[in-house]
């Protein structure tokens, strides 16, 4: 996805939760001073059955979703969790809130991190963007791209994973671990969630393709 695209959806996420876009900004600046160009032909998907691994609590009685895939890109801390299973993802997509040592260790060994820079974690984002080594991170941002800072839409670590694997000519998206309805989320963490199914929604009709993890679900979501 264009940031020409994505920008009037950002733009209605700001508004809904009261995000500042300048600061999204900021935090964005701070992080291209560790970005390097990241070359995305290491994710090429072209052909590829990807798994997009959410981190909801299934995720382990979904995991011979993600094994039988071409292609693992898991979300937080659903790297961790498949790594556990025997599942080692091919990448890892996270702003840095639940598992930045797991990061570290990632690119460490030259494994991929793709490491979301946002309004509310600049701490984050100085603490741990200059330990990672920047040949393996790709460094994203909510905000226009900048520099060697990418953009390919989506809002949280889930859905930011589809776009990306959608980004890098995936075929066909299988979503193990992914959990609308979990009764343990509220709150914020509920409402972002609710924009994760909108935005799969609308990848899944931007991809001509019908994600299984929607079914049942699609004649309520609000369309965007």
């Amino acid at each position: 996805m264009e940031f020409t695209d994505w920008e009037p959806i950002y733009e209605a996420i700001l508004a809904d939760f009261g995000f500042d876009r300048a600061a999204d900004e900021a935090v964005r600046d701070r992080a291209a001073v560790h970005a390097e160009p990241f070359d995305l032909d290491r994710l090429d998907c072209a052909g590829a059955t990807v798994a997009v691994a959410g981190a909801g609590p299934s995720l382990e009685a979904d995991v011979d979703l993600a094994r039988d895939a071409d292609l693992v890109f898991a979300a937080s801390t659903a790297a961790d969790r498949l790594a556990a299973e025997g599942v080692d993802a091919d990448a890892m997509v996270t702003d840095l809130d639940k598992n930045p040592e797991a990061g570290l260790e990632r690119t460490d060994r030259g494994a991929v991190v793709v490491a979301h820079a946002h309004g509310d974690n600049g701490d984050l984002v100085d603490e741990w963007l200059p330990r990672y080594d920047a040949v393996h991170t790709l460094v994203t941002t909510q905000a226009a791209p900048v520099d060697a800072v990418a953009n390919y839409g989506g809002f949280t670590d889930g859905d930011r994973t589809a776009f990306l694997a959608d980004r890098c000519g995936a075929e066909r998206l299988v979503f193990p671990g992914w959990d609308f309805d979990d009764p343990d989320v509220g709150g914020m963490k509920a409402r972002k969630l609710d924009w994760a199914e909108r935005l799969l929604h609308l990848l899944e009709r931007r991809r001509g393709e019908r994600f299984a993890v929607l079914d049942g679900r699609r004649d309520g979501i609000e369309p965007l």
